[in-house]
């Protein structure tokens, strides 16, 4: 007797100790969290030389050689050092215009959530001169404020369009469901390709789990600048390179629309946008330049 319940008392030791082990590991394997300062904030007319370091947009930089009004992100000259906290917000749109562009819009679209998802793109709102910088973050905003009205919806309205979105003839299919692929964002962002697309530039899984766009709103804005940057749409430019490279705000209409609003599809539509743009340059303090419609 005396030997079973040593026995009982030695099997149990080794089960609690077993237990501890899955709770220890994690403990050991877990990371703890980044935080670094960020540095003195880039100046344009500053000189810097190899391993100087600035924070730009939340993060931190590090010069490869000595350089001057080269912004950290859209020169190769600078190496980017990760995420920074505590330094000044310097996007060529202040929260103070971000709020009178918006002045309606929904608790979701903050302007954090925007700010922190400019690290997807350095190059945008970031390149040329400060006006065209300006006319950029102007133009994409002008269309979130068009597609979601105002910024008031996070997600599509009409659900009876929900399944509408879903393109089975992609072979990885609509994992997350046929009506699962509905429009999110700050331009509606849809359809089951651009889900995948999107979410394998991100490093996100955006095919299997679309809510996240409606859930975050960091991704929400990324998923906005991965069109913006890297699609033509029915258009024969991006609309990043339409708005640095001088075709104007017009081009932008026809990359994300198209004959739907170009070439007379819609000009009241068109209209509609331009009035927008020039409403929100203004806002900003900066003027709308040429090409504004197509």
């Amino acid at each position: 007797m005396k030997r079973i319940k040593r026995f009982l008392t030695v099997l149990s030791a080794v089960v609690a100790a077993a237990a501890a082990l899955p709770q220890a590991a994690t403990a050991a394997a877990a990371p703890a969290a980044a935080t670094q300062a960020c540095a003195p904030t880039w100046n344009a007319a500053t000189a810097y030389t190899a391993g100087g370091t600035v924070s730009h947009h939340g993060r931190n930089w590090s010069a490869k050689w000595w350089t001057q009004n080269e912004n950290p992100g859209a020169t190769t000259v600078w190496s980017d050092r990760g995420a920074c906290t505590g330094g000044e917000q310097d996007f060529v749109i202040s929260e103070e215009q971000f709020d009178e562009i918006f002045p309606d819009r929904h608790p979701f679209y903050t302007y954090q959530g925007l700010v922190d998802a400019l690290h997807a793109y350095p190059r945008f709102a970031n390149t040329g001169t400060p006006q065209t910088r300006a006319r950029e973050a102007a133009a994409f905003l002008t269309h979130a404020d068009f597609e979601s009205v105002g910024l008031r919806y996070v997600k599509e309205i009409n659900e009876a369009n929900y399944w509408r979105k879903c393109d089975y003839s992609q072979p990885y299919g609509c994992p997350a469901g046929q009506t699962a692929y509905y429009g999110r964002g700050p331009i509606m962002f849809s359809w089951n390709f651009n889900y995948k697309a999107a979410g394998d530039a991100l490093g996100l899984d955006l095919l299997n789990d679309p809510w996240l766009v409606e859930r975050d709103p960091s991704v929400a804005w990324q998923t906005a600048l991965w069109y913006w940057n890297t699609q033509n749409g029915p258009g024969t430019m991006t609309s990043h390179e339409a708005m640095v490279g001088g075709a104007g705000f017009g081009e932008t209409i026809r990359s994300l629309n198209g004959a739907l609003e170009c070439d007379g599809g819609n000009p009241g539509s068109v209209e509609a946008r331009v009035a927008r743009y020039e409403r929100i340059t203004g806002i900003v303090g900066t003027a709308p330049g040429s090409g504004l419609t197509c």
